[in-house]
């Protein structure tokens, strides 16, 4: 790559590996892209504006680029359709969740948009699909410490002081399987997907939780049932409320 010139300098200038040291300086190079399987399912954009851009992601498509996937992510996606080259996430959604997603457009406002949801002045709200037991009392909190260790693909809850709660109400029953309203409090990784195992109740479609399942080719009819519903924030910058909300609809399992 370096005799081939593809080591760049902040000018765009080819170095040859022959140039002196030079403290704090920034060298770019971009590793071969892989063929990726692309994702057919489309974003849809609920708004865009010179701040901010609201879009409904599908599932299965990454909000960032990561291992595998880099041209099949939201963010690359966006940036090429909206010719946004500043454009970043104020916040992410699980690769397998659909639903709603915000990014920002420009760097001036990545602090105040991001600090919504460090600062959880965001409100965010969940829909999943999940079996219906009628002996667990709902509404509840679930409450735990989650820690995902790195190299496993699963998060785990473990003793100690509690960092993630989650509000899990029953809207709607159909057998032996509910819709639940989930309303995370905090914001851990995997949290809602690892809490409503460990309360008895996973989510329909989930490859990782309660038990990882063999890795295999991605069904794209088969997705995992959890949807961010509903974003509520009162905009940092000119003080207007701002709700958004998905329209992608949860799949039913047939057996019901």
């Amino acid at each position: 790559m370096l005799d081939a010139g593809e080591f760049v300098d902040q000018n765009g200038q080819s170095w040859t590996g022959d140039e002196p040291y030079r403290a704090h300086a920034f060298v770019w190079f971009h590793r071969p892209l892989v063929p990726e399987t692309p994702v057919p399912f489309p974003i849809e954009v609920l708004e865009a504006n010179d701040r901010f851009v609201v879009v409904d992601k599908p599932h299965f498509m990454a909000t960032t680029p990561r291992g595998a996937h880099v041209q099949e992510t939201a963010l690359v996606k966006l940036r090429v359709s909206l010719d946004a080259p500043d454009l970043a996430p104020a916040h992410r959604l699980d690769r397998l969740t659909a639903g709603i997603l915000l990014f920002t457009t420009r760097r001036e406002f990545r602090g105040a948009y991001s600090a919504l949801f460090q600062d959880r002045r965001a409100t965010k709200t969940y829909e999943a699909l999940a079996p219906y037991d009628p002996a667990l009392p709902l509404p509840r909190r679930l409450v735990g410490r989650i820690e995902k260790r790195r190299g496993s693909l699963q998060a785990e809850l473990v003793p100690g002081e509690p960092n993630a709660e989650t509000l899990v109400e029953v809207v709607e029953v159909r057998g032996a399987w509910a819709r639940y309203r989930l309303t995370p409090l905090t914001g851990k990784t995997h949290q809602l997907r690892l809490q409503m195992a460990d309360a008895g109740l996973p989510i329909v479609g989930d490859p990782l939780y309660p038990t990882v399942l063999e890795a295999h080719e991605e069904d794209f009819a088969r997705p995992l049932q959890l949807i961010a519903r509903r974003l509520e924030f009162t905009d940092p910058v000119d003080g207007t409320p701002r709700i958004y909300t998905s329209r992608r609809e949860l799949a039913w399992p047939r057996v019901c």
